[in-house]
């Protein structure tokens, strides 16, 4: 069996493009931004990659997301760390819901999250191209994976996380050999300090957007989903957006698996959902925006998708409406409900964020926006067991007689 991690497969990338105005960009370099201060794409030769690559032989390859590589910028396997990429299981929800919701349980991954998806992917091509030192603003699961894969390709890593990050985050990156520092601030303010210190402290900046890799690495959900289910497409797609790296890149993914021919034209409908105590891209898109506003006050229990202001907010608004999808935004008291709901009935523990995505389900089943019928896929983005969770379990005397009637 073929391992894509290790095994020399042709690359077919042919440059990067600014995903505003088409700008054309030398290919294998390094980057961050576009001069038009927007994210940066990879385009391949998707004739040379159709020509090359068949469902037969992909299916012959180890499973994980290395399988993809036509599709993917890595030249050299060398420069590949892998720490057991397998590919995620679709997980279905019988008895929570009588709709047809299948969760994609991210939480499998490496380092607990999607976030090492894309990350792999950015850390190596930064060895490819010579970095040897990164830094990274995070709400907890991206500085985990940044510091586990750095350190695995032996660069050095700077986290910058809010203060209130859940400590599970913080104390595993420090572990996997990250310096990390809590930010009294949110998210884009230790954003901030990564840009700021880029010349002074010379470090490539792994912001979220900020650099063309990490959002083929979160592609590689896209195309494994479709992969999964048969090359046929669900009907819908909830997605935890706060960034929107993988919202941006499944949409990417189903674009080129089109043109290699491995999938027709339907679509899933995209749905990019938010908490009310955060919901820039929901606000933009009932306003018929392009561009989202900063979030004033951002506040949720999801802690991931905190995000008050999002780079690629015009590539998430752009694959929402394309899709004929939308925004939700969902109330922390749904969350929490939701989470315990699938967990007590279907005996899975979700992340706040993928609790947000079945909470946006289960008001768009109530609402009629969606069918039961329809087959749906809830991104549950980490695992259940990275995050805070309420008080549990009765006090027991074993000194005393038990009461039975009490247990029951």
């Amino acid at each position: 069996m073929i391992d894509g991690a290790t095994a020399d497969i042709p690359n077919f990338v042919t440059h990067l493009e600014c995903s505003k105005t088409g700008e054309r960009i030398e290919a294998h370099t390094l980057q961050n931004l576009s001069s038009a201060g927007v994210p940066i794409l990879v385009r391949y030769d998707l004739d040379g990659v159709r020509a090359a690559l068949t469902k037969d032989a992909l299916a012959k390859r180890a499973p994980n997301f290395w399988r993809y590589r036509e599709l993917a910028p890595v030249r050299d396997a060398a420069n590949i760390a892998s720490l057991g990429e397998e590919m995620t299981p679709l997980i279905r929800l019988h008895r929570s819901t009588d709709g047809h919701a299948l969760v994609k349980d991210e939480g499998r991954l490496p380092t607990g999250s999607f976030k090492a998806r894309g990350l792999a992917m950015a850390i190596a091509m930064a060895k490819e191209l010579g970095v040897t030192k990164v830094a990274i603003p995070t709400n907890g699961n991206a500085g985990a994976a940044t510091a586990a894969y750095a350190s695995r390709v032996g660069i050095e890593s700077y986290v910058f996380c809010p203060s209130d990050t859940p400590p599970i985050n913080i104390q595993e990156t420090e572990l996997q050999g990250a310096r990390v520092w809590k930010v009294d601030g949110l998210i884009n303010d230790c954003g901030k300090i990564v840009a700021d210190g880029e010349a002074e402290m010379g470090w490539f900046n792994l912001s979220t957007l900020k650099e063309p890799y990490r959002i083929e690495g979160k592609k590689t959900m896209g195309l494994e989903l479709a992969e999964q289910l048969g090359w046929e497409m669900p009907d819908i797609i909830f997605y935890p957006t706060g960034g929107g790296t993988g919202l941006i890149g499944m949409w990417k993914a189903f674009e080129e698996l089109e043109a290699i021919g491995f999938i027709g034209s339907k679509r899933p409908r995209m749905v990019a959902v938010q908490a009310t105590g955060c919901a820039p891209i929901v606000k933009a898109y009932e306003a018929g925006e392009e561009h989202a506003e900063l979030w004033q006050d951002a506040h949720t229990v999801a802690a991931g998708i905190r995000v008050p202001v999002a780079i690629g907010d015009f590539l998430i608004l752009r694959a929402v409406r394309e899709s004929g999808g939308y925004a939700a935004a969902v109330e922390d008291e749904a969350i929490l409900d939701a989470r315990a709901r699938i967990g007590r009935e279907d005996g899975l523990l979700l992340c706040p964020e993928g609790a947000a995505t079945a909470a946006a389900y289960f008001q768009a089943l109530e609402d009629g926006t969606v069918g039961k019928d329809e087959r749906a896929i809830l991104f549950n983005c980490g695992n259940g067991l990275k995050y805070p969770m309420p008080d549990a379990g009765a006090p027991l005397d074993i000194a005393q007689p038990i009461d039975w009637n009490a247990l029951r």
